[in-house]
């Protein structure tokens, strides 16, 4: 199956606020800041990503905190609600916490046989905290007011908001080796046998609905996982030959891309394990300090007086 795609790669989003985005998520949900960076294209904006110990596949979700762009919206064309796994029985421990630091939460609820705790994070993204009906043993990243009993395990689901459901459906079946899973309603469920967890897609289909406005609070592209850059290339290949637009192969440091936007408008990457977040910091220190593209590091004294103080 390594020749597949395997599940989800990570998952980007943009901010307002790169303080508040970073006390978010790893002070109250808990996540490890794996990489401290910048935009490849923005170099006075950071890059984020945060994950489990090492950043592995399926765990991680990186931001762009854009100082002052102001609050976006959800809506058709875009990935509008991210799914983490988490143990069974930690959603009340979950609604206390978010209860506590005054996070706007929903009741839990049930869907596809699944409980759910929705929240919404600082900045208005959607996030879904999700007891999946299988073990997920992956090794969570915990802190001292998260423990393992409790702790995010990494994705479960990122659900898409389309208009039409065939032509993004397409895209995932024939292409990305999905199958639709189960149907609750206008909510469909894709899934890929090729992994256990991050494993799940699901298409809302909004044929009244609204396009989204990309800015804080909103989901920028969605990374789909392949194994190394060879991988990546027969996909390109495929996609180029099924009449979409790609771009050639981007070197992102830490793994290897491809992007093209579906006929439903959600930008979609393919990204490789491959070189992992090690490349230039051990595992035990990742996060710690300011990692530039090497085009950028002449200017390591300009950026960093420009980049806000966390």
């Amino acid at each position: 199956m390594e020749n597949s795609i395997l599940g989800l790669h990570h998952i980007t989003a943009i901010a307002d606020n790169a303080r508040r985005n970073h006390h978010f998520y790893t002070c109250i949900l808990g996540l490890r800041l794996v990489k401290k960076t910048v935009n490849f294209d923005d170099p006075g904006t950071y890059h984020f990503y945060f994950g489990d110990e090492k950043g592995s596949p399926g765990t991680i979700l990186t931001f762009f905190p854009w100082e002052g762009i102001g609050k976006g919206s959800t809506g058709t064309g875009m990935a509008t609600d991210i799914g983490y796994s988490v143990p069974k029985g930690s959603l009340d421990f979950w609604a206390a916490r978010f209860r506590e630091f005054n996070i706007p939460q929903a009741e839990i609820r049930e869907k596809f046989g699944e409980q759910y705790l929705s929240l919404i994070d600082p900045d208005g993204l959607n996030l879904d905290l999700v007891v999946p009906t299988h073990t997920d043993n992956r090794t969570p990243w915990v802190t001292k007011d998260v423990n393992a009993d409790v702790a995010t395990k990494g994705f479960h689901s990122i659900t898409l908001t389309v208009r039409k459901l065939e032509p993004t459906a397409k895209v995932l079946t024939d292409i990305l080796g999905y199958t639709l899973d189960r149907q609750e309603g206008n909510l469909y469920r894709f899934k890929t046998n090729t992994v256990e967890n991050a494993a799940n897609v699901d298409l809302l289909e909004s044929p009244d609905g609204k396009p989204g406005h990309n800015a804080a609070g909103t989901n920028h592209h969605v990374a789909f996982r392949v194994k190394d850059d060879n991988i990546l290339m027969e996909y390109r290949e495929l996609i180029a030959r099924r009449g979409f637009n790609i771009t050639p192969r981007i070197d992102r440091d830490y793994f290897f891309s491809l992007y093209f936007r579906e006929p439903g408008g959600v930008l979609f990457e393919l990204a490789t394990d491959n070189p992992g977040f090690t490349r230039d910091e051990p595992l035990e220190a990742l996060g710690s300090s300011l990692k530039l593209p090497k085009q950028y590091e002449p200017a390591r004294a300009q950026i960093e007086k420009v980049l806000p103080p966390l």
